[in-house]
C-alpha cells in the first residue's frame, strides 16, 4: 500500500486526485473570468488544454493505481477506524452519485474541447462554433465541478470521517 501524503491513511494517487479535485474549480473560474470578462481568448483555451491533459493524467494514474491496490474497498481497510454498515452504504452512495458526474465529464469536456479546437480560427476568436461552444462549455463546466465536489465528499466520508 502506497500510504498517501494527507495523513487519513488513502493511497498517495487518491490524495493527489483529491488535491486535483480542490485545484480544478478555481482554476477553471479563472480561465473563464479570463474568457468572459478579460476576452483573452488564448489564456482561456491553453488553461482548459492544461485542465483537461492534467485530469485525464491523474484519472489514469488513479484508476492504474485503484487497481493496483485492490480497489477501493483495500483501501477502505486502512482507515484508522472501519466504516459502520451505515456509514459504508452511505459511502458508496455518495460515490455513485460521483462516478456518475465523472463519468459524464470525460465525453462531454472532450467533445467541448475537440470541436473547439476543430472549429475555433487559431489564434481563438469568437466564430460561429461560439453558438454551441457556450452551452457546451458550461454543461461541461456544471459536469466538472460537480465530480470535484462530489469528489471530495467521497474522500470526507471515505478517509476523514
Amino acid at each position: 500500500m502506497s500510504e498517501g501524503f494527507l495523513g487519513n491513511h488513502a493511497s498517495l494517487m487518491l490524495d493527489f486526485v483529491v488535491c486535483a479535485l480542490a485545484l480544478v474549480v478555481p482554476l477553471l473560474v479563472f480561465s473563464l473570468y479570463q474568457v468572459k470578462l478579460r476576452r483573452n481568448f488564448l489564456l482561456h483555451r491553453n488553461l482548459q488544454l492544461l485542465l483537461g491533459g492534467t485530469l485525464l493524467a491523474a484519472v489514469a494514474a488513479f484508476e492504474i493505481d485503484m487497481r493496483l491496490q485492490g480497489g477501493i474497498d483495500e483501501i477502505l481497510k486502512n482507515r484508522i477506524s472501519p466504516l459502520s454498515p451505515d456509514q459504508y452504504k452511505f459511502f458508496w452512495n455518495v460515490l455513485y452519485v460521483h462516478l456518475f458526474f465523472a463519468v459524464t465529464t470525460v465525453p462531454l469536456w472532450a467533445a467541448t474541447t475537440f470541436l473547439a479546437l476543430k472549429r475555433f480560427p487559431s489564434p481563438p476568436a469568437p466564430s460561429e462554433h461560439s453558438s454551441l461552444h457556450k452551452p457546451l462549455a458550461w454543461l461541461s463546466t456544471a459536469d466538472i465541478t460537480l465530480t470535484s465536489v462530489t469528489g471530495l465528499a467521497v474522500y470526507y466520508y471515505g478517509f476523514m470521517v
